[in-house]
């Protein structure tokens, strides 16, 4: 797999522009994506700033509670998860998540690590912390469509230590 990129960001609006900036680069094959990340480290506002890019008009709400969202996008479904809540991977089976592995589908999932085993295989991680007053963000392509993906940000400057 190709190089790890790292971000700094710099506040909100940075960590939303990071959204919509992947949305924009976003191949037709879809993507399934796993955000990592503390509380309030910006998984929410990224998903939210990439599904308003893609054209979700409805209100992009957080999945806490209801643990999944989807959106019709035309051609293509997005899915929003939040596993947040889930002790255990076996929980997520009443919830039908067969329609996430459909050829082109969007999928954010929040707290992946809650739904191991449970979930379609992983094309971009993307592990969100605090850093200074912002945020920072870690994008590894785990697929070669997440390494395409990374390569359509080469233009967003790393992170210079």
């Amino acid at each position: 797999m190709s190089a790890e990129v790292e971000l700094i960001l710099a506040d909100e609006e940075a960590t939303m522009a990071l959204g919509r900036r992947l949305a924009a680069n976003l191949p037709a094959d879809g993507l399934v994506a796993f955000l990592y990340g503390d509380l309030g480290a910006g998984k929410t506002t990224f998903a939210r700033a990439f599904l308003r890019a893609l054209g979700v008009g409805e209100r992009v709400k957080s999945p806490t509670y209801s643990l999944v969202e989807g959106y019709d996008l035309g051609e293509r479904q997005a899915f929003h998860l939040d596993l947040y809540r889930i002790a255990d991977p076996g929980e997520l089976e009443w919830l039908g998540l067969d329609s996430l592995a459909e050829p082109g589908a969007i999928v954010l999932v929040e707290w992946p690590e809650r739904g191991a085993g449970a979930l379609p295989p992983v094309d971009l991680a993307l592990t969100f912390r605090h850093e200074a007053e912002g945020r920072a963000v870690r994008m590894a392509p785990r697929s070669p469509l997440g390494e395409r993906v990374v390569a359509s940000l080469a233009t967003v400057p790393p992170r210079q230590d």
